[in-house]
């Protein structure tokens, strides 16, 4: 059934009063579109690394997301709560948490001493709440939600909204008496992350996930397409298979072609100017390809330095790496860890000899007579041989890619790139079992409390939103996010045209459309390229000379071209427009 748009948000406002600090220059540090447009837009600005501060423009985008996540949720009859921020550590260790966060974990002491963190997320905070209430399954099923601040000490803040320290995030939590209750409060949250999505405009897939530090039994991402997406994801081309590539799995690769799978003798060789894979494959020549080559690379994995080697046309999965180790999380190491361990520059770094723990893929142990780095500068080895040459640890840990043949049919994989908009999961007894969340059944017997959990990362989906719905002037906001929905914006020197424009604006304003009137001094030439900028969906020009024929010009955001319209049919021609725009 198709929803209502929301319309609780109503406001009108003068440009001259309003405060739009916009910026002529893309700022230094902003690479995406997102990042840029917030900026110059006068959206949001940065008070330091992964903190953002939203200016009015933002906190209204921000509004009608939240509306649009509430009405969805309270309609799938989720009821919504608020819980703190400010955290005691005795919960997440209770659950074990307070060490598997490890650094992304804000960790505040008060003045007496006692251990405090900045929530990350809040299964055990909801957990808490339920095993104190919850005490029969006809209190069951249930599903919380609230709409609040998050805090993760990122080691990589960046691309503005995309990847913050603090960020306001919509987690769900339901409650069931059983595995397949569980299953169907899951499936309903996946239809309702659906509608919120399609109501924000959203290009997106649905892809399978890693539940990472979360934890729990099954989990999927809602990944919205766009080309600056710090995720890649892999589809099918002939089945409905997608997943994140950090979990993705893909059938194994053919082996690469050779002329003798028989080891040969170990050859180191002088090989200057070989940083890269593709250096190196130029250097050796002849058939030689990236598949005959192994890549290595040193990761930090809390106090432990660990070598992963894949096929020198492969990438590391590290979320795949981080579960071989049992870490949450591992970083590549610096290019002085990798002299200190090695002996040698990124580059010249392989397995032969590496006295370390070695984490090989399955595709990288099975190219015989191989290149690898030779722990000195400037030297490869020929004919490098798992099992021989150097032993470790078999793992799939390497990242899917265009092209790999699907794990469920006879297709092929197809790489994209997205921004994880949302993320839902089947939680089990995880928490539950460890917090002593139960209840007591139909026959009186205590079982614990079956849960799932579901994620929105909201000041992230502003960002998602500009990255897919922007062009070279400006931003172009779907209408039911948009701050404003009409820009009246008046022309000419005289005093005709701001009259009539603020008439038109108070009679937009009396009928609850959301309206911005650009009253500056200004020039056309500026007030048009600040209308685009700003993405307000629908703008009206009111000009002398329009004004002289009894017309004004109405412009879609969206559209190229302009059309004139009656000057006192400008109102219902607008609000008939934003009907067309799904308004």
């Amino acid at each position: 059934m198709e929803r209502a748009p929301v319309a609780c948000y109503h406001g009108a406002v003068r440009y001259s009063r309003a405060f739009i600090p916009t910026l002529k220059e893309v700022p230094k540090d902003a690479t995406v579109p997102s990042h840029v447009l917030m900026l110059r837009a006068g959206y949001a600005r940065m008070v330091g690394a992964g903190i953002y501060e939203l200016l009015p423009l933002g906190t209204r985008v921000l509004h009608k997301i939240e509306q649009i996540i509430r009405e969805e949720m309270d309609a799938a009859g989720a009821q919504e709560l608020l819980m703190p921020t400010f955290l005691p550590s005795e919960y997440f260790k209770e659950t074990g948490r307070w060490d598997v966060y490890g650094p992304t974990l804000l960790r505040v002491k008060d003045r007496k001493g006692g251990e405090y963190h900045l929530a990350p997320t809040h299964e055990e905070i909801i957990t808490d709440v339920v095993r104190r209430e919850i005490k029969s399954y006809r209190q069951l099923p249930l599903n919380l939600y609230q709409i609040q601040l998050k805090y993760r000490d990122e080691p990589r803040p960046r691309a503005g909204l995309l990847r913050c320290r603090e960020f306001i995030m919509k987690d769900a939590y339901s409650f069931d008496v059983s595995e397949e209750a569980a299953l169907q409060s899951y499936a309903d949250m996946r239809d309702t992350y659906h509608r919120i999505f399609k109501r924000l405009g959203l290009e997106y897939r649905v892809v399978e996930a890693d539940s990472g530090a979360i934890g729990g039994k099954q989990s999927a991402e809602f990944q919205v397409l766009a080309q600056t997406g710090e995720d890649w994801i892999v589809a099918c081309d002939a089945c409905d298979y997608a997943a994140n590539a950090e979990v993705a799995q893909a059938g194994r690769a053919e082996p690469p072609a050779v002329s003798s799978t028989e080891p040969a003798p170990l050859e180191k060789v002088k090989t200057p100017d070989t940083h890269t894979i593709d250096e190196v494959v130029s250097f050796f020549g002849g058939e030689t390809t990236a598949a005959h080559t192994l890549k290595s690379l040193l990761y930090r994995a809390g106090d432990e330095l660990v070598l992963a080697v894949v096929r020198g046309d492969h990438e590391v999965n590290e979320i795949g790496l981080a579960r071989q180790l049992g870490v949450a999380e591992i970083l590549l190491a610096s290019d002085a860890a990798v002299k200190e361990a090695t002996g040698t520059e990124i580059g010249f770094v392989g397995p032969v000899g590496f006295e370390g723990r070695i984490v090989a893929d399955p595709d990288a142990t099975a190219v015989p007579n191989a290149i690898a780095g030779a722990r000195q500068t400037p030297y490869h080895y020929k004919n490098v041989n798992h099992g021989r040459d150097f032993k470790a640890e078999v793992a799939s840990i390497r990242q899917a890619a265009s092209g790999d043949p699907c794990p469920n049919c006879d297709g092929k994989l197809e790489l994209y790139r997205g921004i994880e908009g949302g993320h839902i999961f089947v939680l089990g007894t995880h928490y539950t079992d460890k917090m002593n969340a139960t209840f007591l059944d139909e026959e009186g017997k205590s079982r614990a409390i079956v849960m799932g959990c579901y994620g929105i990362g909201v000041t992230r989906l502003i960002a998602a939103i500009m990255e897919q719905h922007h062009d070279e002037q400006g931003i172009r906001w779907p209408v039911h996010v948009a701050p404003y929905e009409v820009i009246v914006t008046p022309i000419g020197k005289d005093d005709e045209p701001l009259a009539k424009a603020t008439e038109i604006y108070e009679a937009l304003r009396a009928e609850g459309v959301e309206t911005l009137l650009d009253d500056r001094a200004e020039r056309p030439g500026v007030k048009f390229k600040d209308a685009d900028l700003l993405g307000i969906p629908v703008r009206i020009t009111v000009g002398s000379r329009g004004l002289k024929q009894g017309t004004v010009e109405l412009k879609k955001r969206t559209d190229s071209e302009s059309q004139d319209v009656p000057a006192d049919r400008a109102v219902a021609a607008a609000q008939a427009t934003l009907t067309d725009l799904g308004g």
